[in-house]
């Protein structure tokens, strides 16, 4: 059972309340009086008493039962359509004949509520070939030439002089062939 804290009354309470009305004759007015409930939520108890018994007081979720939580296949596919043709959440409820919280937490979950995400992405280019090593790579690029020993080319590096002794290590380049 899962009322919360600020219930004023349990199913336990509910079957007391409902029990006294009936076996003992007290007035429900007075009755809710003493459990702080309004006059209205103890008749509702009582028809649901008098409608199912025991059974039909225990603690129940309050959403209505006749609102369809989800959408079928067909439907997602129809709302997805329209959603893309920038149809409103409202219009697309309305051509659908769903609850707009339905289509609103189904919009969420789908990501369909941003323009961004209506955009639809250019597939990723990949350049496979049917087997590996049917396709080789070639790098046309053309590396940077030096013509001097210095910061990025092979040879040795020294630190400015005040900076202390001077140290010396070996650094790389990348250079294409003169052609």
């Amino acid at each position: 059972m899962h009322t919360h804290p600020n219930a004023r009354l349990t199913p336990v309470g509910w079957q007391r309340l409902v029990r006294r009305h009936i076996e003992e004759s007290d007035s429900l007015a007075e009755l809710s009086a003493l459990a702080g409930i309004s006059l209205r939520t103890a008749y509702q108890w009582l028809a649901r008493y008098r409608s199912g018994g025991v059974t039909a007081l225990v603690d129940r979720r309050s959403v209505r039962r006749w609102v369809r939580r989800t959408l079928d296949s067909a439907q997602q596919q129809q709302a997805t359509a329209l959603r893309h043709e920038r149809c409103t959440m409202r219009r697309v409820a309305r051509d659908l004949a769903t609850p707009l919280s339905t289509l609103g937490r189904w919009f969420k979950a789908q990501g369909l509520g941003r323009l961004k995400n209506l955009q639809l992405k250019e597939p990723i280019r990949r350049y496979q070939g049917a087997h590996p090593g049917d396709m080789i790579h070639v790098d046309t690029k053309e590396l940077a030439r030096f013509e001097r020993v210095g910061h990025g080319s092979p040879g040795i590096a020294a630190k400015p002089a005040h900076q202390g002794p001077v140290t010396r290590r070996p650094t790389w380049l990348w250079m294409t062939p003169r052609g």
